[in-house]
């Protein structure tokens, strides 16, 4: 029988079209045979190239394809919100923790033999460079008083201590010289600086030396809640809510009530909540307040509540402290009454002075003008002390202290000040093209009596006998060296106090 097509087309037919049947390129005279390769499932082409994949497994499930028109539908599971199961904190509770003064740490070291400052050891000169524990009652009086501040790192220690240096020798010297009776002098002083230099430290030094003297303390603090005792410590989530800042920003930045005070010319305003508040301090923080009785009763125009006739000094504050609408009253009432003969100096201090000199404040008048610095009665009371316009009839110093840190950019105090620091200096550095508070240059002219008083670093004497301090309280485990004291006293600017801790005990530097 014979076929339309010969073999020999239907071989080279089967050849280009199964692609197994082509010759080998390593041996291209040959033919393979082998038909059932094309045929196999086995996985013998992947076993015998070493670089080739295997063959991917294929889903038993079908991809859903939906109709023309309709969206696919995707079963995606929404993640639920976390749920905050935590108390939230009370009011002002944060910010109370976050400025809150601990005076004790059960951690530290005590240092055996710390002797208690004294009198004796404030004016001995050979007292420079030892560093003295501060007695319990002491700590009292100046936690009533808020003289500690935040930054000044008293929870490190196992008890508040501070250093005699130069400048605190020369001030218990001069307030044993005002203690006497016949001396009426009053030392109006400003104390600048770079920050960290021990301003606010060398006012709780002369507070300090103030109360060891009985002398009635007054203090405006620049913005620190009062300081925490261990007791109120362990409570501090019911305590905290309750404490009252005082700083003395507060008084131009809109953070306390205000209303003018009738009759007066030209227009004070009266701020009663803080004028309470200080009235509350100055009752706890001097105790020799008990013991004087009111001399003067007040007119019954300006104190509409009537008065005990054997009032002490100390309830008279206490009333105002509970009313504050008749608190700038009995805050006058008792000014007069410790200006009168034979009673203790006072010290009148303020922290961060700019505050109280700022042209321009938060608060404004009835007519939306604002109001300066000048205008609030307790700002006006300091400022007369300090600008030598009202004196101490018994005696006393009126202390000032600059910030570095917290502080408004104020050209008027800058130049006032290193006019009086430097002769000459306001001429040479006052621009014509710029306009200056005359209110502010008037308190510190030239012959008002204001001095200026510029601290620096401790000597290299001082800051070792800081370092043995640092060194026996457990915080510094470097040895005490005349090369480490001389390499640390160099890299904190000559000896600044604030800077020296930062590179030995915070190890900053």
């Amino acid at each position: 029988m014979a076929f339309s097509t010969c073999w020999r087309c239907r071989s080279r037919a089967s050849g280009t079209t199964f692609p197994l049947f082509r010759s080998s390129p390593g041996r291209p005279g040959l033919r393979s045979t082998t038909t059932k390769a094309a045929f196999s499932t086995t996985s013998f082409l992947s076993a015998g190239r070493p670089n080739a994949n295997p063959p991917k497994k294929t889903s038993s499930r079908t991809s859903y394809v939906p109709f023309r028109g309709v969206k696919p539908r995707y079963n995606v599971k929404k993640k639920r919100a976390p749920v905050d199961r935590s108390k939230a904190p009370a009011v002002g509770e944060r910010k109370a923790l976050r400025r809150r003064i601990v005076l004790s740490n059960t951690n530290a070291l005590e240092v055996q033999g710390m002797e208690d400052i004294s009198v004796q050891s404030m004016l001995d000169e050979g007292s420079q460079g030892k560093v003295f524990g501060i007695p319990g009652s002491l700590v009292d009086q100046l936690r009533a008083v808020d003289a500690f501040k935040v930054s000044q790192g008293w929870g490190l220690f196992r008890r508040p201590g501070m250093l005699v240096r130069k400048e605190t020798v020369e001030y218990g010297k001069l307030i044993e010289e005002l203690s006497v009776k016949d001396n009426k002098k009053t030392v109006r002083r400003v104390l600048v600086g770079e920050r960290g230099s021990g301003k606010s430290l060398m006012l709780l030094q002369a507070m300090t030396m103030a109360f060891l003297k009985k002398w009635t303390v007054v203090n405006i603090s620049e913005g620190t809640l009062r300081s925490i005792s261990p007791l109120e410590l362990r409570l501090h989530t019911q305590v905290l809510t309750k404490l009252t800042p005082f700083p003395a920003q507060d008084l131009t930045i809109g953070h306390t009530a205000y209303a003018p005070i009738p009759r007066s010319q030209p227009t004070l305003y009266a701020q009663p909540s803080y004028t309470s508040t200080l009235l509350s301090k100055i009752s706890q923080s001097n105790p020799h307040l008990s013991t004087l009785r009111l001399t003067q009763p007040p007119h019954p125009n300006t104190i509409p509540t009537p008065l005990p006739p054997s009032l002490t000094l100390s309830g008279l504050c206490a009333l105002g402290a509970q009313d504050p609408d008749i608190a700038w009253p009995i805050f006058q009432l008792l000014m007069s009454e410790l200006s009168a003969p034979g009673l203790p100096p006072i010290l009148l201090c303020i922290d961060g002075l700019a505050n109280a000199m700022q042209p321009t404040t938060a608060y404004t008048t009835p007519s939306l003008g604002p109001i300066h610095a000048h205008d609030f009665a307790l700002i006006k009371w300091f400022t007369s002390y300090l600008s030598g316009q009202q004196p101490l009839p018994n005696g006393g110093i009126v202390l000032a202290a600059t910030s570095q840190s917290n502080a408004p950019v104020l050209p008027s105090l800058t130049i006032a000040l290193t006019a009086l620091e430097t002769p000459d200096a306001r001429e040479a550095q006052r621009d014509p093209f710029r306009r200056l508070d005359e209110r502010v240059l008037s308190v510190f002219e030239k012959g008002n009596g204001v001095e200026v008083q510029r601290l620096k670093g401790v000597s290299k004497d001082e800051a070792r006998g800081l370092m043995e301090y640092w060194a026996r309280s457990g915080l510094l485990r470097a040895r005490v060296s005349e090369g480490f004291v001389g390499e640390k006293w160099a890299l904190s600017g000559g000896g600044v106090v604030g800077e020296l801790e930062r590179a030995t005990v915070r190890g900053v530097m």
